[in-house]
């Protein structure tokens, strides 16, 4: 009864509309807005833990292990740390500026990794330039190891029917704000390709988060999923003997796959949550991105309009998924700009 009850409580949403395209796209289906004041039910109900409602809720406590020396340069100091999550150890690379620190402390960026085949991944095999970029720039960059990545704990679930990403993302939002170093109002997300829809939803559960950018992005309203699709050749499904695969089966045999009108569904999109989010969002997308689409950005750029919500997308002719060349340096500098406004604004 207590499930039904809060079917019925979910079912008091906003007629859904039509979002139409302004480049000649297909009319998009925006999924319904939950009311600002909807409270998850207490009786816990198959896979409540990806909800907005739940991950809203959950208490995120973490903090930083020991920091051992990784690299040392000539604008910042590298180190090799970790910190909880659901009780696993979660690795990570913590770079912290030279020089003297500010009185409130440094501003930071929590850098979240997009989708690396778990088994090859390295702490520091990818994204070592954009580390670098955003460290000589005087931010502390925490860029984590997502759970059954490299060497942390737990198993590598998938970013869109999981809350687990999520809450490795929060943990390590709460953990840089317990450190004596980092302006614990000043600190934002980045993320890219998967961690598209990892940071957008981190940032819809944790609302105090004042700023996040996302490159290349995926997945925000579920309806998108369905129209967009992804071509990602390096992706390699999970055997069907995995627990993610399990659970995955065990997701859709309970409630089927995505439906904007299913009760279960209108939970999991951070689209339908907006209401009362007051950072702000910045999008680099290549319009040559062959991965993942750039209609993807342009979708949720609409949606946003609708919301007092800060946000801009940046288009590139060309720079594909990773946003390569004279791409990868125009969304540096705004990234940099975007960030020292939004995040520099709460040291004063």
């Amino acid at each position: 009864m207590k499930i039904l009850a809060l079917l019925v409580a979910a079912a008091l949403v906003f007629v859904g509309y039509l979002v139409l395209g302004n480049r000649g796209n297909a009319v998009l289906i925006k999924t319904p807005e939950i009311p600002a004041l909807f409270t998850p039910a207490p009786t816990p109900f198959l896979f409540q833990e990806i909800t907005i409602p739940f991950l809203r809720e959950k208490n995120y406590e973490s903090s930083l292990g020991e920091m051992t020396l990784y690299e040392k340069k000539a604008n910042y100091t590298s180190y090799l740390t970790n910190y909880t999550s659901d009780g696993f150890k979660v690795e990570g690379l913590l770079t912290v500026p030279s020089g003297d620190k500010p009185k409130e402390g440094y501003p930071a960026v929590v850098f979240v990794h997009g989708y690396i085949v778990p088994e090859t991944y390295t702490t520091t095999g990818k994204y070592n330039e954009y580390v670098d970029y955003l460290a000589r720039n005087g931010f502390v960059v925490f860029k984590i190891d997502l759970r059954g990545h490299g060497k942390s704990e737990g198993q590598a679930s998938g970013a869109y029917y999981s809350g687990d990403y999520i809450v490795d993302t929060i943990s390590a939002y709460e953990a840089l704000r317990k450190t004596d170093f980092v302006n614990p109002r000043g600190i934002g997300l980045w993320g890219h390709s998967m961690a598209g829809n990892v940071v957008f939803r981190s940032f819809v559960a944790k609302k105090d988060i004042p700023a996040i950018v996302i490159w290349a992005g995926a997945g925000y309203t579920y309806e998108d999923l369905r129209t967009y699709r992804i071509t990602d050749v390096s992706y390699r499904p999970p055997d069907t003997n995995t627990e993610r695969a399990k659970k995955r089966k065990l997701l859709t045999d309970t409630y089927g796959n995505f439906d904007p009108q299913s009760e279960f569904w209108k939970l999991v999109p951070g689209t339908n949550y907006l209401e009362g989010v007051k950072g702000s969002i910045q999008i680099h997308h290549a319009a040559d991105d062959s991965v993942v689409s750039i209609e993807y950005s342009r979708n949720l750029s609409r949606i946003l309009d609708a919301y007092p919500i800060p946000h801009k997308v940046f288009e590139y002719p060309s720079g594909g998924h990773n946003l390569t060349g004279s791409a990868f340096t125009k969304a540096m500098e705004e990234t940099v700009r975007f960030f020292k406004e939004n995040l520099l604004a709460k040291q004063r």
